[in-house]
């Protein structure tokens, strides 16, 4: 189907809803999800999500396995800082089990590359594979991704509600603070180290300014950057 026909299609789709059903679909679709558009939905500073229950009822039972990351985890919270501050990351995955690093580019948004807490030691390496960029740029060239994508034809396919959405979303958008990721990043061993409930792996989102943890209860919090240091000082002893 051509572009024009999946447009005329769209915009026949729209025009079925009247305004009061439009508003509606757009109050449901920013309740339903766990994050929205606008970030979390609760008025709570996390959200928590059960994991499976067998590795809940057996976490005392299981051995606790230190990876390189818990071994050389000074040196990689140097790298991790450099790369989401002065390189074009903008979103890292952290795996304390396993050392697998996941990661993701302004510079190939779509994309996601995978490495080794190995391959971060290697000399050289954080230079070769992530290319320079101030943190003041970066957050600009990501706010002109939106742009492009307000503008672009692709916004034609969207329906009303969905429209409303985005404009809101680019609207409220707040990348998160460097101070804020240093934080987090030094949190993270905290965690990382306590006795029963301890952390498994991290994903740090700078556009959503968000922080997603996974315990070895197989338990997930998502915790907003702005209230990180209050869901620490609640949860952590």
């Amino acid at each position: 189907m051509e572009t024009k026909d999946i447009n005329t299609q769209t915009s026949e789709q729209s025009k079925n809803l009247d305004e009061e059903q439009e508003l509606e679909m757009e109050k449901l679709i920013m309740q339903e999800g766990i994050v929205s558009a606008t970030g979390l939905n609760s008025k709570s500073i996390q959200v928590g999500i059960k994991g499976d229950p067998s590795l809940r009822d057996t976490i005392f039972q299981r051995k606790r396995y230190d990876s390189i990351l818990d071994k050389e985890y000074p040196k990689l919270q140097k790298k991790f800082e450099d790369i989401l501050l002065n390189r074009g990351i903008y979103r890292v995955f952290i795996a304390f089990n396993s050392g697998e690093i996941r990661t993701g580019s302004i510079f190939d948004p779509l994309r996601e590359e995978i490495h080794t807490a190995e391959q971060f030691l290697i000399p050289g390496y954080i230079e070769r594979h992530f290319p320079n960029i101030d943190y003041e740029t970066k957050i600009k060239e990501i706010r002109k991704l939106y742009h492009y994508l307000k503008h672009g034809t692709i916004n034609e396919l969207l329906p009303n509600y969905w429209k409303s959405i985005f404009r809101k979303r680019r609207i409220s958008w707040e990348p998160m603070e460097p101070e804020e990721i240093k934080k987090v990043l030094q949190a993270l061993k905290v965690m990382r180290d306590q006795d029963d409930f301890y952390l498994r792996n991290v994903n740090i989102n700078l556009v959503q300014s968000l922080i997603r943890l996974q315990f070895n209860c197989d338990g997930t919090q998502v915790v907003d950057a702005e209230n990180f240091q209050r869901f620490l000082e609640e949860n952590i002893p």
